[in-house]
């Protein structure tokens, strides 16, 4: 498993189109993704639209972002990328 915190820094969090990107991103990979807000314990699923939008991370909030699978530490190092660069 590879793992990674990561910073929302886009206005509008990780929502709406910001999500579907996301989880276009993360949809290119074989690994099973997940994202966990900092200080909680539930894994939420980081190839369901559903679940990204339920988790409603706002600008500023932390989590970490992990993957397990053959390509883990690709799409890990991809997504986290995609949320540093994230702008409306």
């Amino acid at each position: 498993m590879f793992r990674r915190e990561i910073t929302v820094v886009n206005a509008t969090g990780l929502h709406a189109r910001p999500a579907s990107e996301f989880v276009t991103l993360a949809g290119r990979y074989q690994s099973r993704i997940q994202l966990q807000r900092a200080g909680e314990e539930t894994q939420y699923n980081a190839k369901s639209m559903i679940m990204l939008m339920t988790m409603g991370l706002a600008q500023g909030e932390t989590a970490t972002l992990s993957a397990e699978g053959e390509d883990e530490r690709e799409a890990v190092d991809a997504l986290a990328e995609l949320v540093a660069n994230m702008q409306d």
